[in-house]
């Protein structure tokens, strides 16, 4: 991704080239938010409160306003603003000099209706908040359902009210009049359509079936589920109708059951997302256990299996195990982390899953989402069981490298220090 190095003092100007309402605000926060995350959420309703208030144009802003009024460094906002770039809630311009001059040009996020039955957005909303609180979005926006049948149609057409009448014709041109627009997720595909055109029979008419709107769906499929041209082709051969033509639910539908099959059975992005920002702790304390916080928080639990398993692909038994504790156990992912983490060190480097699901039980009734949470929960654990080890006479496991009597102090010796960053490593 290019940088173009944004800086505190460098201006910015707002321009709405939609239409905002507040129902836009309830989707951002119930939709958006969960992919996006709260920075770029909050970045992008700062900019909506800096436009003037006929909601057209802001005044000139410098960053160095939304670094004191988000609490976040310039760096964190330039991320953030990538992200609205990127999922079509803004576009971006600048004007190079010695203090660039930026556009920002706000766009609506799109309706619900077309959130939850988009292939891309729809996979990661579900992935990052689990089943049951995506049943309880979809619920929040059904429309309630009315029982009609003994009722009749009597609304009134226009002609039925209004009569015509002899007008003098004028030219209006209706070019730079306000109206709601939506940008299209930002996806760059270098996907081989002349492959997968060429792949099809020829009695085919390729120049009506792949119209705009099936290919964009082809290029998000095969985004969200890593496709290439070559399966594709044969997957959209399956999914012609008796009229010739594309039938977009069984296209979905088929490509992610191919990712299902070839994936055993699990959805994609889920083992690859970290801990969502907003329940991440902030930055700023440097012990070392706010240190191995931030690493837990910020790997996917896909990456610390494999620094576990020295740079090597985990099996797909431990990925499935993984999927279970992001699902069915709704686990955040950096908590998950940390249940992996502390497994491996007290039952000889093995995920044995009886062991792992009994602990995974135990903290989602407790509601542990933190990570700090579950280092807290994982240290109690290990007591107990030395404790019961000791009664016993049991060769007592390995103690986690987080677990330290001293783990909270604020400053380290130069020799903790060197442990510390050799630790760390093994997560980058």
């Amino acid at each position: 991704m290019e940088k173009n190095n944004l800086m505190p003092a460098d201006s910015y100007v707002v321009i709405n080239k939609t239409i905002l309402h507040d129902e836009d605000r309830k989707i951002l926060s119930t939709l958006y938010l969960p992919v996006i995350g709260i920075e770029a959420t909050t970045l992008y309703l700062t900019l909506w409160a800096d436009l003037d208030n006929a909601q057209i144009v802001s005044r000139d802003f410098s960053h160095q306003k939304l670094v004191s009024a988000l609490r976040m460094t310039i760096g964190e906002i330039e991320n953030a603003r990538h992200k609205l770039e990127a999922i079509g809630l803004i576009k971006c311009y600048v004007k190079k000099g010695n203090i660039n001059n930026y556009v920002y040009e706000l766009y609506s996020p799109v309706s619900a209706s077309e959130f939850l039955s988009h292939p891309v957005l729809n996979i990661v909303l579900y992935s990052n908040i689990g089943k049951t609180e995506y049943d309880n979005l979809i619920k929040s926006f059904k429309l309630p359902r009315f029982n009609m049948t003994n009722y009749t149609d009597i609304t009134k057409s226009f002609d039925d009210v209004f009569e015509s009448a002899n007008l003098t014709s004028y030219d209006l041109s209706l070019e730079d009049i306000r109206k709601y627009n939506k940008l299209k997720l930002n996806i760059n595909s270098n996907f081989d359509f002349n492959f997968l055109i060429g792949a099809m029979p020829r009695n085919i008419d390729t120049g009506r079936v792949f119209t705009k709107d099936i290919k964009e769906l082809i290029i998000n499929l095969a985004f969200i589920y890593d496709i290439d041209a070559v399966k594709m082709a044969n997957i959209v051969k399956g999914s012609f109708n008796e009229r010739g033509t594309i039938n977009k639910e069984e296209l979905r539908k088929s490509a992610r059951n191919y990712y299902q099959f070839d994936n055993g059975g699990i959805l994609p992005t889920i083992i690859d997302n970290s801990q969502p920002e907003y329940l991440r702790k902030p930055i700023g304390d440097t012990s070392k256990k706010a240190r191995m916080i931030y690493t837990f928080e910020t790997i996917s639990p896909k990456e610390l299996l494999v620094s576990k398993n020295k740079g090597s692909e985990p099996t797909r038994r431990d990925l499935k195990l993984v999927e279970d504790l992001l699902i069915d156990y709704q686990l955040k992912p950096g908590v998950v982390n940390v249940l992996i983490d502390y497994i491996l060190n007290i039952n000889e480097k093995k995920l044995t899953r009886n062991l792992v699901e009994t602990l995974a039980g135990e903290w989602q009734r407790l509601g542990i989402e933190t990570v700090e949470e579950a280092m807290n929960i994982a240290e109690k654990e290990f007591k107990k069981r030395n404790r019961k080890n000791v009664r016993t006479e049991t060769k007592i496991s390995n103690t986690p490298d987080w677990f330290d009597k001293d783990i909270t102090k604020d400053k380290i010796n130069d020799g903790e220090e060197n442990q510390l960053e050799e630790l760390l490593k093994e997560y980058k």
